[in-house]
């Protein structure tokens, strides 16, 4: 892009740089000329979409020519069910970051502001500099009154102002793992002023195990501002075909579809997710697959001696001691991609997504021969 038309694109995007994906590893083994690498990078499920996935998806390619169902109403209606609400309260995302983007477009303006903690999820300042809106970052927990990098509710709400107008929280959060629990999370939606959009941002809530974890999806018909987002990318397994989802009250869930790009779920994606929703048995496989793999490579960061941050999610965040950019690209070299996560304000930390037993090996093994 030229000097020229850059400086026609509206302030924010100007200052604005592009969302960093994980490695692909059709990338490292192009470039470093590598087979069967290992890539712990994304937060992917490492065993994929289950069969029942694969089977409706077959029976969609005669529909190719067709234009997907624009409303969704089988994917819609199967959420409502399952979340005991009528089907107006669901809006459907390419990807839950698609709906996190709509309440952006919605609700910011140049005029307003947004707020979220330090080290959250890097959409939420993206779409907010997009629009010219204006980022309000809370401090993070310091490891001493709350969780190391854990948002700090009090410190959120000091920064909403008068011209707030959305609240983001992820729980758990990418890339620190660390949750909230329900009385603290409940309170602080209740102390949100009813004008400012409070998105809870549950990508990883199928992962958790954590007794006082809530489901704030039963919450939003006591809260009309409360939006809360899940995905069918992390243990559904369906991170390529973008499919999310919002819940809200129907007057929340209208202004959002205002905005929604006509089609923006495809048909593939609906068939899947319709599928997905109904495989208990290999959604509880995923959550016990990444359970051991969890402890796995937590028990291997310990003998490492390399402090961690305990994760409720697919991903764990671990401190290597050294230049996080010199030790992924030395696990580059051995065949292992993870995540640097230095952008979030972590320096030394990298981010490990769980993998299969053999994958977590292969990680750690190489981890701590690059570490010697």
């Amino acid at each position: 892009m030229t000097a020229s038309l850059l400086e026609s694109a509206i302030p924010g995007v100007q200052g604005l740089r592009p969302y960093a994906p994980g490695k692909p590893l059709s990338e490292l083994e192009r470039e470093y000329g590598i087979t069967d690498a290992v890539k712990l990078a994304s937060n992917e499920n490492p065993l994929g979409p289950s069969k029942s996935v694969l089977d409706a998806l077959q029976c969609g390619y005669h529909e190719l020519a067709r234009y997907p169902d624009g409303n969704g109403f089988e994917l819609k209606s199967a959420l409502a069910e399952r979340h005991d609400v009528k089907a107006e309260w669901i809006t459907l995302g390419n990807g839950s970051n698609d709906v996190l983007e709509m309440v952006a477009r919605a609700f910011l303006s140049p005029q307003s502001s947004a707020v979220f903690s330090a080290h959250a999820f890097a959409v939420y300042p993206i779409v907010t500099q997009a629009i010219g809106a204006r980022s309000r970052v809370a401090a993070a927990h310091n490891g001493r009154r709350g969780p190391l990098f854990g948002h700090d509710l009090d410190a959120m709400h000091a920064q909403i102002d008068a011209d707030t107008r959305v609240v983001f929280i992820a729980n758990p959060n990418n890339p620190t793992g660390t949750w909230l629990p329900h009385n603290a999370l409940r309170s602080f939606i209740e102390s949100v002023p009813a004008e400012v959009v409070v998105v809870i941002d549950e990508a990883y809530f199928e992962y958790v195990d954590e007794e006082d974890y809530p489901d704030t999806s039963q919450w939003v018909d006591e809260f009309p501002n409360l939006l809360v987002t899940r995905t069918f990318s992390k243990a559904y397994g369906l991170a390529s075909l973008r499919i999310g989802y919002g819940v809200s009250q129907p007057i929340l869930a209208d202004v959002l579809n205002r905005v929604r790009q006509p089609f923006n779920v495809n048909s593939f994606a609906q068939l899947a997710a319709r599928a997905a929703l109904d495989d208990r048995e290999h959604l509880a496989r995923a959550v016990e697959i990444n359970r051991q793999g969890m402890a796995q490579l937590t028990k291997g960061f310990d003998e490492l001696t390399l402090p961690y941050i305990p994760s409720a999610g697919n991903f764990i965040s671990v401190d290597v001691g050294r230049d996080p950019g010199t030790v992924y690209e030395a696990l580059l070299h051995e065949g292992v991609i993870v995540r640097p996560v230095d952008n979030y304000g972590m320096p030394g930390y990298l981010r490990v997504s769980i993998g299969l037993e053999d994958e977590n090996r292969r990680c750690l093994e190489a981890l701590g021969k690059v570490l010697a």
